[in-house]
């Protein structure tokens, strides 16, 4: 048994802000006494029942690209163990966010051979057995923050035992070395208080959502 905080943490492949605040939370396991726990999520899920209600270029990038990517991670999981997503996340991400190749199937394919996963995982892409495993997973970090929110989803034990979840922090570029540290301390110390609801800035620059 590790002696480390476990710390939950919910993504999708597909989205550029769940990628940075993941390379963060990886930056704060080099200097907090963390172990970082990986689970799926879906923006697809998440936004099926009001799709009309999306902009168009966003409904179209969730119906026609979204999908496939999830469906092969959750297979991972469900086929090789919950310990291989971090490490495939990594690599999905580097295709997808870092080297622009966006999220089609030539760039996961090429994701799980960089880590070693068989490529009979492709087969999940347009339809897999574990749809519900995906919606189980899905559904257990949004119920911790409600369905206003998409991803990352984090949650770490509090001091009564309870867990603490919150969505993001959203951060870009990721910080390093003990800056990821405060950042994390501040987060769980403003999380921490029961009647804390939202804090929000100007946002002037983010990630590039084109190469998706």
């Amino acid at each position: 048994m590790s002696d480390k905080t476990p710390v939950d943490f919910w993504f999708d492949p597909l989205c550029p802000w769940a990628w940075m605040t993941s390379r963060w939370v990886l930056e704060v396991e080099k200097v907090r006494d963390i172990e970082v726990r990986w689970h799926v999520m879906s923006l697809a899920v998440l936004n099926e029942n009001r799709l009309d209600e999306l902009p168009e270029e966003y409904r179209e990038l969730l119906e026609t690209k979204a999908w496939g990517p999830v469906r092969v991670v959750i297979a991972a999981q469900q086929e090789k163990g919950p310990e291989v997503l971090g490490d495939f996340y990594t690599a999905l991400g580097t295709r997808i966010h870092n080297q622009g190749e966006g999220p089609g199937k030539e760039t996961v394919a090429a994701a799980l051979k960089d880590v070693g996963l068989p490529e009979s995982l492709m087969e999940h892409w347009d339809a897999t057995p574990y749809e519900p495993e995906l919606r189980a997973s899905h559904q257990e970090g949004i119920d911790k923050v409600g369905q206003d929110v998409g991803t990352p989803v984090i949650a770490v034990p509090g001091p009564d035992g309870e867990q603490i979840a919150f969505f993001g922090p959203v951060v870009t570029p990721a910080p390093q070395g003990e800056e990821a540290g405060r950042l994390w301390d501040g987060t769980l110390a403003v999380a921490s208080v029961p009647g804390f609801y939202e804090i929000k800035r100007t946002r002037t620059k983010g990630p590039d959502f084109s190469n998706l």
